[in-house]
């Protein structure tokens, strides 16, 4: 894939050397954890300086099912702790306790960073999608688990107004099932409007460390998916630069409107999405095993590849393949009354509510196990 020259255009003295994962501390560039599961975490943070983590309810189903010696039995005492729950809220409560113990294992990070970094993210129940009001109300409970809690809500029409009032509420945030730039401005926006209502009512001001998620690798799935429905024959190496493309196009439009939070990437499917970023001020989230891989096969980016564009051929290339990627990539590619419609946002949260179902048959298998 062509690309301009790593050094071209660079102040006399700059240091162009390719840098690694773990080198990129040296950059402006945060790396956070796809995971909140502790084993991986520890090491996330130990060898490679990960600086955050997340959860929702597919990495919850999976850290579950991968320790039951741990969390069968512990699913057992919550029942008889909350002897009248259902087992949808037992297994949020589980959620909640896997997320305050990631949260704990960042706290240096988050003290080190004066809030900025250090951050669990912890996702809103998928479920309430259609309820501005459970959304907020469970964004602010999540917030009071820990300090260090920034809370994942959708970037739906919906979910952005619930956005703009709960950062108006104090809750650090994350926007979820978000892939495109008109979804990332319209949460920045909803962002800097919650703040700028706290000011005017004199509410105190500090660092809430917002991140505007951009689930590039869904991007890209989602965009391969249409070019095969559609039978379009294109060059499958460029449909891997979509949301590689978004993710460049996003952060440069908050760096230059000044917007008090910052680009996240992640759904990982090539290392481009950490390799082309790297030097931004921005966030990425790799899932542990990626950050694991990318280290073991030596990848190595360019310092400041966050400046270095997407080759024009292939924006091109990608806009004539399908009129979905120019939705996700003009600024004013699609409103927010479209976003609910997207294919990547349907095809994320029946993803996510199927993770909500499976987790509930978890914990109802633990408390009433099938007859043998």
């Amino acid at each position: 894939m062509p690309t301009t020259d790593p050094a071209a255009g660079t102040a006399p003295g700059t240091d162009t050397r390719p840098t690694t994962l773990r080198a990129a501390e040296d950059t402006a560039t945060a790396l956070w954890n796809d995971s909140a599961d502790p084993t991986e975490l520890r090491t996330a943070i130990t060898e490679y300086g990960a600086v955050g983590a997340t959860c929702n309810p597919v990495i919850a189903l999976t850290c579950i099912r991968q320790d039951p010696d741990t969390w069968v039995p512990r699913i057992r005492e919550l029942a008889d702790e909350f002897p009248t729950l259902g087992e949808s809220a037992i297994g949020w409560k589980a959620v909640e306790e896997l997320s305050i113990t990631a949260a704990r294992l960042l706290e240096p990070a988050f003290r080190a960073s004066g809030g900025r970094n250090g951050r669990l993210s912890m996702q809103t129940d998928p479920r309430h999608h259609r309820d501005k009001d459970a959304l907020v109300e469970q964004a602010v409970r999540f917030a009071g688990l820990a300090e260090n809690i920034i809370v994942k809500i959708p970037a739906t029409a919906l979910g952005i107004e619930a956005i703009e009032e709960a950062v108006y509420r104090g809750v650090s945030i994350n926007a979820t099932v978000s892939f495109t730039v008109p979804q990332a401005l319209a949460v920045a926006q909803a962002i800097e409007r919650g703040l700028d209502r706290r000011t005017a009512d004199g509410m105190p001001e500090h660092e809430f460390g917002h991140v505007v998620t951009i689930m590039g690798g869904r991007l890209d799935d989602w965009l391969k998916t249409v070019v095969k429905r559609d039978r379009v024959m294109v060059d499958p190496g460029i449909l891997e630069w979509a949301g590689v493309a978004a993710l460049k196009k996003a952060h440069h439009l908050f760096v230059e409107r000044g917007y008090r939070s910052r680009i996240l990437s992640a759904a990982f499917r090539n290392h481009m999405q950490w390799s082309e970023l790297v030097g931004g001020d921005l966030v990425v989230s790799p899932p542990f095993q990626w950050t694991k891989d990318i280290n073991d096969n030596g990848i190595v980016a360019d310092p400041h590849a966050i400046d270095r564009p997407v080759d024009p051929v292939v924006i091109e290339q990608l806009r004539a393949a399908t009129p979905e990627f120019a939705r996700a990539y003009d600024e004013d590619g699609m409103t927010p009354d479209e976003f609910d419609h997207f294919g990547a946002t349907v095809t994320t949260l029946r993803q996510f509510l199927d993770a909500d179902a499976q987790l509930d048959a978890l914990v109802r298998d633990i408390l009433v196990p099938p007859m043998v």
